[in-house]
Order: structure tokens, then C-alpha cells, then sequence
């Protein structure tokens, strides 16, 4: 697992942290926005880590930009909490409950796959 420090000067609006959020997840292959107290971000982790995958993490209560980051990944994601949420090939998946929901359901590995995040 990687880990970033993602701490910048300046203060972001609105459409700086989208911004700053979009170029972040297609940065990698598999992008977590996570903080580094919650526990459903480190089982998100984990989930990624046993199935041989290494995110990107971004730990947003590290950022001293992180809680417009969170904002705009709220507007991104509807009414779920804001954190964790994954990116897998630049794409949106989404918060723990979709990911989950791929995971059971058989397609989260084939989109690691394709994302060149998994080779088995």
C-alpha cells in the first residue's frame, strides 16, 4: 500500500478540490480517499491489500486541504459518507457499500483486472 502526502499552502475552492480529487484518482490504478481514523476506510484497505492490490491512499484528515476534498467527493457520491471512496482506472466506483456489493457479486476483480491492478 502507498500512502501520499497530499498537504498543500493554499486553501481549495470548490472546483480546485474537484479538480485536485480528479487528477488524484487517475493517478494510479486503484485511488482510495480514506482517513486515517475511520474504520471502515482501513477495512476498505484491507479488503485491496488481501486481494494482492496496492492503492494509492490518500489519507484526507492528513490534507490541510482534505475537508474540501471530502466535499467534493460527497457531491460526487450522493448520500453515502464521503469516506472511503474508490477509484479503479481514473473511474468512480464508489464508498464502501459498492464496493462491497462488486466485491460479493464477482465484478471488483475483473475491473482490477482491466485496470492493470491484478494480473491473475
Amino acid at each position: 500500500m502507498q500512502y501520499q502526502n497530499t498537504r498543500s499552502r493554499q486553501r481549495s475552492s470548490s472546483s480546485e478540490s474537484m479538480e485536485r480529487v480528479a487528477r488524484l484518482a487517475s493517478g494510479s490504478a486503484v485511488v482510495i480517499f480514506s482517513s486515517s481514523s475511520c474504520c471502515m476506510c482501513h477495512a476498505m484497505k484491507r479488503l485491496f491489500c488481501e486481494l494482492g492490490v496496492s492503492p494509492m491512499v490518500y489519507e484526507l484528515d492528513q490534507d490541510p486541504n482534505g475537508k474540501g476534498m471530502e466535499r467534493a467527493l460527497s457531491k460526487l457520491i450522493g448520500n453515502s459518507p464521503a469516506i472511503p471512496v474508490v477509484f479503479i482506472g481514473g473511474d468512480l466506483i464508489g464508498s464502501m457499500d459498492t464496493v462491497m456489493a462488486s466485491h460479493i457479486n464477482g465484478t471488483l476483480v475483473p475491473l482490477l483486472k482491466e485496470a492493470g491492478a491484478l494480473w491473475l
